[in-house]
């Protein structure tokens, strides 16, 4: 009985994914990282008005929910569609064209009268964000070198600052200020859309004149079915880390103030540096999997967490920003090393495996937070961080996953 493998994929061979053999190509992997901040920023910036929003136009909760809702899908649901036509049907200006977009949802947020085009706004920040991710990650992963964990890592934290800095930038241009200086958010979307339009001519160059085939990567000799049970198990593992990860985010200020009865701005001081940790453990991720492979990377990175997370809702202050500080370092670290290894299983299909990855990154952390808003108001927040505290225990999934790579050296 024979089984049938996952073909070698002769196009991919073909493709500039290549070009791992011409070195790394560090202004547009840099290039790639900055315009991920630029953009995550700006897409930080829509939570952090909702206070403003919600006052100046009288909306619900509901509503807010909903313009959550109209970002998350746009942002979410066409990164995968968009990343599968762009691996048969490159566009090399795509990324600027879909930038576009997103000044245009950033123009429309600092002059919509109403609730309809307050959504119409969110949507249109959301199509410019899945666009961006699935082709810049491709990118990437074109410019590496061979180095794909290292520039994956990078692309990756420049979006963890950039997510960082919004809510900053919003709470010093916009917040007393009023809906009309969201405009000024404009002026990064348009460096942005400069900086697209360089590497996008790169781009051009480069599928104009692909490098030789050689005996690059060409994929696991695996069973289609093998293949398949390896991405689901990868879903699986980013379903645990983006849930855990939500409850941080979204909901660490009100643990703190809630628990050890802080203020204010002690709790964002805590909560900023958990985020400073999410960004250095983003970072040192790809590279990590690089020297002593992804599927160990992995493994630590999710599973290694538990013990960490299962004893935060017991601890004192002290030990809860330093336990908070460890789950952050290593958790962030898998999210690089997954989709590097995903890429791997299915070679040729960089765009569409990004965009799934990164849409389920999106989707989840926006249902996740939605959900773990409903069961605090319910239970308290104390009682999210203790059903929460078991999700890493699903890293012992990740020894189901195929050797995908060749050993490190």
């Amino acid at each position: 009985m024979t089984t049938q493998s996952i073909p070698a994929a002769p196009a991919a061979a073909a493709r500039p994914e290549a070009s791992a053999h011409n070195g790394t190509v560090f202004q547009i992997l840099f290039s790639v990282a900055f315009v991920h901040l630029l953009n995550d920023c700006v897409q930080a910036v829509l939570p952090s008005i909702y206070p403003l929003l919600k006052a100046q136009f009288s909306l619900t909760f509901g509503q807010v929910g909903l313009i959550t809702l109209a970002f998350q899908c746009t942002a979410s649901l066409l990164q995968p569609w968009i990343g599968l036509y762009t691996d048969r049907r490159p566009i090399p200006f795509l990324l600027p064209a879909g930038m576009c977009v997103t000044l245009c949802g950033v123009g429309l947020l600092s002059v919509a009268s109403s609730f309809t085009l307050l959504m119409v706004a969110a949507a249109m920040i959301g199509v410019g964000s899945s666009t961006f991710h699935p082709e810049a990650s491709r990118i990437a992963r074109l410019a590496s070198g061979g180095r794909f964990g290292f520039a994956q890592s990078l692309f990756q934290v420049g979006g963890n600052v950039g997510s960082a800095l919004g809510p900053l930038l919003a709470a010093a241009i916009i917040v007393g200020r009023g809906q009309g200086k969201i405009a000024w958010f404009a002026l990064l979307v348009i460096l942005a859309v400069a900086v697209l339009v360089g590497v996008s001519r790169w781009y051009g160059r480069h599928l104009a004149n692909p490098p030789r085939k050689t005996a690059a990567h060409a994929g696991p000799a695996l069973s289609r079915g093998r293949v398949m049970g390896a991405l689901a198990v990868l879903a699986m593992l980013v379903f645990s880390k983006y849930i855990y990860m939500a409850s941080l985010s979204s909901y660490y200020t009100f643990y703190l103030i809630d628990k050890f009865h802080v203020s204010v701005a002690s709790a964002q001081m805590y909560l900023f540096l958990f985020l400073a940790a999410v960004a250095a453990g983003t970072f040192a991720g790809g590279p990590i999997g690089d020297r002593i492979g992804r599927k160990r990377v992995i493994w630590i990175s999710i599973l290694g967490a538990a013990p960490f997370t299962l004893a935060l809702p017991y601890v004192d202050l002290f030990w809860t920003a330093v336990l908070s500080v460890i789950i952050g370092l290593v958790m962030s670290s898998a999210f690089s090393a997954i989709v590097v290894f995903a890429q791997e299983l299915v070679p040729g299909k960089v765009g569409m495996v990004s965009g799934i990855f990164f849409g389920l990154m999106f989707g989840i952390s926006g249902i996740a937070a939605a959900a773990m808003g409903h069961l605090a108001d319910v239970a308290g927040i104390g009682y999210v961080y203790q059903m929460a505290s078991f999700l890493p225990l699903l890293g012992v999934m990740a020894a189901l996953l195929p050797q995908v790579e060749q050993p490190p050296r």
